[in-house]
């Protein structure tokens, strides 16, 4: 078989969409629009760093800031979400051993969060639309700065996103608590408490221990679900009011300084944001681990299974409760928030995250000896990822560092880009070749080598890129800030070049999934499956 052919039919035969379920035609049409939407972030991301070392003739100054706008945008919403949202539409539903809820809200789900992401990007790529990710006060409603159409733009695609967020949500919760048709009743309540952390913190104080109905993973991904649906309130409230600041400005009337106090917006919104920031990945990522231990190790127990449990609960009172970090250097905020909020539970995040690093690596470590495979190794990447990065964003919660590290490029090198990038991504990563058998009904990887190369790419890419960009911070580097004088290029042209690595790292990741599914069978993802998921999973009688 030529290259071309397997680039076409697959690897022996490639990816058969015919025998396949609806659960797994929906988790792949998650991954695929999500990865897709990685490569774009990550090539906005190479353009931002070619710009930051010599500046391109072809974009000016409102291109770069509408591309540093839609960037994270896209690598957050468009990429992390749409893979997790897949992920966890199939592992629900596979790990409690019945259909999902809706398919039909599934579909809608991820064509609203990859159409939303797109028109989002349309209003900085069309019309320069930047406001930065934050959507911060002052409300980037200001006709003179930004083009009112291009705002509405924005707007309407993170509406879009927002409410592929709410279907998500709602289907979570409805496949964990409903009774399919014809089953035997269910305990609705029983499994909420379980979900959500309460049985294992109350398994503290009984004497008898009650039996979890819900698996530990699936009790991640509910206390993690909650925190998306709250941040998807915030944001979405957040959009409302632009929208409306934007539609008063269109029509000359002037509602920035007579309607809503900054400070307490600045709260609510880093309130919600932060959700995601901290709380929802730690959670989130925290449940993929135990979930891809597990799986790894072939173990049903995770070690200190009902510790794990009851540290989600307390990480939701952590995430809650931790926004302030963001606001220290804002001199209206309250000084007992910045202690309290910003230094005292940011420190904490670090003991709920170390809980579940160690959890992890002692339940791998009695399960030796482990074959190095492509999940392990991604999976150790991860860990390392955000053992590396929550340390760095607790020295930031400190106020007198914060004086000296606040909106530099330490910030959002050290801290930010490590943890998404090697701490969540390669989490992220290990999932999808974990997953790639199941969801592919045993396809085999076309090859070992190129994912060999992926994982050193990926993983050196990322520790660099975020090390120079932080020693740039260190130096005085601000973020959000084009340098005209090759001040600090030294350490933009490296971190430019472990930022290539990464992107190399992409690109040979998704041939070698293209050569292993062909593209007919990537096509074949978005057709309609002809197998009935609730038949697959329908209980025999006795």
């Amino acid at each position: 078989m030529s290259l071309m052919q397997k680039l076409i039919e697959g690897n022996e035969g490639g990816l058969k969409h015919e025998t396949m379920t609806p659960m797994q035609k929906i988790a792949l049409r998650f991954v695929v629009i999500g990865l897709l939407y990685y490569g774009l972030a990550a090539l906005e991301g190479m353009i931002m760093r070619m710009h930051e070392i010599k500046p391109i003739p072809l974009i000016d100054e409102s291109h770069f800031f509408s591309i540093m706008t839609v960037h994270p945008m896209v690598g957050i919403f468009g990429s992390s979400y749409m893979i997790v949202f897949g992920a966890f539409l199939f592992l629900v539903p596979f790990l409690m051993k019945k259909p999902i809820y809706s398919i039909k809200l599934a579909n809608i789900s991820w064509i609203s969060v990859a159409g939303g992401t797109f028109i989002m990007w349309l209003a900085g790529f069309l019309f320069s639309y930047a406001p930065l990710y934050t959507l911060y006060w002052p409300l980037p409603v200001d006709m003179k700065q930004f083009t009112t159409i291009g705002g509405i733009v924005y707007i309407v695609g993170v509406v879009g996103i927002m409410i592929g967020t709410f279907l998500f949500t709602y289907n979570i919760f409805k496949t964990i608590l409903y009774t399919p048709e014809g089953w035997e009743k269910q305990p609705a309540g029983a499994l909420l408490r379980s979900a959500l952390g309460l049985e294992g913190l109350l398994n503290f104080f009984r004497r008898e221990k009650k039996e979890h109905l819900v698996p530990l993973p699936i009790a991640a991904i509910s206390r993690g679900t909650i925190d998306m649906g709250l941040n998807a309130l915030v944001i979405s409230s957040a959009g409302v009011l632009i929208l409306i600041y934007l539609l008063g400005s269109l029509f000359g009337i002037d509602l920035k300084d007579t309607w809503v106090d900054a400070l307490l917006y600045k709260n609510i919104f880093w309130w919600g944001l932060d959700l995601v920031a901290d709380g929802l990945v730690l959670i989130f990522v925290a449940g993929t681990w135990y979930l891809l231990a597990m799986l790894i190790t072939g173990t049903k127990e995770l070690f200190m299974q009902n510790i794990a449990r009851a540290a989600l609960f307390v990480e939701m009172v952590v995430s809650w409760t931790v926004w302030s970090h963001h606001l220290m250097s804002d001199q209206g905020q309250s000084n007992t928030l910045k202690v309290l909020s910003g230094e005292v539970v940011t420190a904490f995040e670090l003991v709920t995250q170390g809980i579940a690093v160690f959890i992890v690596l002692v339940t791998l470590y009695r399960a030796r000896p482990l074959k190095m495979t492509n999940e392990l190794k991604f999976l150790l990447g991860g860990i390392l990822g955000f053992m590396l990065a929550v340390p760095a964003g607790i020295i930031q919660a400190d106020l007198g560092m914060n004086r000296i590290l606040h909106n530099t490029q330490w910030v959002i090198g050290n801290h930010v880009h490590v943890a998404i990038l090697v701490g969540l991504t390669m989490t992220l990563y290990s999932a999808i070749y974990v997953l790639f058998p199941i969801l592919t009904n045993g396809v085999k990887l076309y090859s070992q080598k190129l994912a060999n190369i992926h994982f050193w790419l990926h993983l050196i890419g990322g520790i660099g890129m975020g090390a120079f960009m932080g020693m740039a911070g260190i130096d005085g580097m601000l973020r959000r800030s084009i340098y005209y004088n090759g001040e600090y290029s030294t350490y933009m042209i490296l971190a430019g070049i472990c930022g290539a690595m990464m992107l190399l790292a992409f690109v040979i990741f998704m041939y070698n999934i293209i050569m292993s599914v062909g593209i007919k069978g990537l096509i074949g993802i978005y057709k309609p499956a002809t197998i009935d998921t609730r038949e697959c999973l329908k209980p025999e009688k006795e």
